[in-house]
């Protein structure tokens, strides 16, 4: 992989990593008011604990993506970002460009999405 597309990766790897952090605030900061509302009825209690429910749900999917964001910057520094990390062959450019922390090549991704059924 070229340093200039190594680059562009890295920049929409750090990009994204700011974009969750501020996400995952927003998440907590949320929850927090919640915590402080008088819920008055059954009705809004169940409705509170919904959102809580599909909030903490996003922040857990969004934290994975944090550290899955965190490994491929660690990659990329130590110069073995773009390589699947089942095959060791390079990982496509199309591919990187729709999840640029992508540890597996589209082949292996589904070998390993089929195990982890």
């Amino acid at each position: 992989m070229r340093n200039t597309e190594v680059e562009y990766f890295k920049e929409l790897l750090e990009t994204r990593k700011i974009q969750i952090k501020s996400n995952i605030s927003s998440v907590e900061a949320e929850m927090e008011e919640l915590k402080g509302l008088e819920l008055n009825d059954e009705g809004d209690y169940a409705s509170a604990s919904n959102d809580n429910l599909v909030e903490n749900a996003i922040g857990n999917q969004q934290e994975l993506e944090l550290l899955e964001i965190d490994q491929s910057l660690s990659k990329i520094k130590n110069k073995e970002y773009g390589i699947c990390e089942m095959c060791e062959e390079l990982i496509g450019t199309h591919r990187l460009k729709v999840k640029p922390h992508a540890k597996y090549c589209i082949e292996c991704r589904e070998i390993a999405e089929k195990q982890s059924k």
